[in-house]
């Protein structure tokens, strides 16, 4: 096809946009509303993820040694702790350490620990160490029982359970919603790119009886379905920045709760408007334009 012919298809598609505003406004609000309904629940899945991983962040496990190991079997074990995979921290935690810290966080102390000698002291030295996959958590206390100078390890295990569980099931409920929300736009797009061109089937039959080829119809509702669809990314990001934006400003004024719920904050409208704006104009372009493509199918069977 030349170029001459391209840009008056160009030019055509453009012009129907205005000729058939009425639709064009409607494909464009269904589009909008489709494509805004999908950003926001991933971002509120993407908050809650963060959500559950600044709570597994948080997680300890307490590795308490044998009363008669050594120094160098002490240095040993911590050199074998941060060289496995999914410890991402270690900490040694002495047993005077720990003496100190009870007789702080106790009221009276004074009178209780008098009796105890500095050579005396009951408890243990110990690791405190952090899980980088709690999901592997189970491998890495099996490897960890392995080692020589245990005497027993404290570790959150229900807890990262029901969280574990809890990160799955929004998942699977993400992708649920994210199925059906895509599934109901395209029917409606679809739907609305078919109601525009039946508008125009007469314009279309007209054409293919002189002789007009199935790409020279189809090139102008490709241009219209994705100029649509351009807009509708653009806006819905428009609408994304502002209104997560002031949303996020509104709930973080009073960290409180979030904090009680080691939640440090919500992800920044910064930190993902690029990538939005990016789905979003990809996939309301090729929505829109498939769509009002496929739509004419039936008008081109003359």
């Amino acid at each position: 096809m030349k170029i001459s012919s391209m840009n008056y298809l160009f030019k055509q598609g453009i012009r129907n946009i205005w000729t058939n505003r009425i639709m064009s406004v409607a494909s464009f609000c269904i589009l909008l509303v489709s494509l805004l309904l999908i950003g926001l629940t991933i971002l509120m899945v993407e908050n809650i993820n963060q959500f559950i991983g600044g709570i597994e962040n948080k997680n300890e496990v307490v590795i308490f040694l044998d009363e008669d190991v050594d120094d160098i079997t002490i240095n040993s074990m911590e050199n074998t702790l941060k060289a496995m995979d999914n410890v991402s921290s270690v900490t040694f935690y002495s047993k005077d350490e720990a003496l100190a810290d009870m007789q702080s966080s106790m009221d009276n102390a004074e009178e209780l620990f008098k009796y105890v000698e500095e050579d005396e002291n009951p408890l243990p030295d110990a690791f405190r160490i952090r899980i980088a996959n709690i999901e592997e958590i189970s491998i890495t206390l099996m490897e960890i029982n392995r080692m020589k100078g245990i005497d027993s390890i404290k570790s959150p295990t229900d807890f990262i359970n029901i969280l574990t569980g809890l990160k799955q099931f929004v998942s699977v409920v993400f992708l649920l919603i994210l199925s059906a929300l895509v599934l109901v736009s395209l029917v409606i797009i679809s739907n609305a790119a078919r109601a525009s061109v039946d508008i125009r089937k007469r314009e279309i039959t007209i054409m293919k009886l002189v002789g007009a080829t199935n790409t020279f119809i189809k090139v102008p509702f490709f241009v219209e379905g994705m100029f649509i669809g351009v807009m509708s990314g653009v806006a819905a990001s428009v609408i994304t920045w502002f209104g997560y934006g002031e949303l996020i400003k509104v709930l973080s004024q009073d960290m409180t709760l979030w904090s009680i719920m080691s939640v440090n904050g919500f992800i920044p409208v910064e930190d993902v408007i690029l990538r939005l704006a990016a789905g979003y104009i990809a996939a309301g372009t090729v929505i829109s334009a498939s769509g009002t493509v496929m739509s004419t199918r039936k008008y081109l069977k003359v």
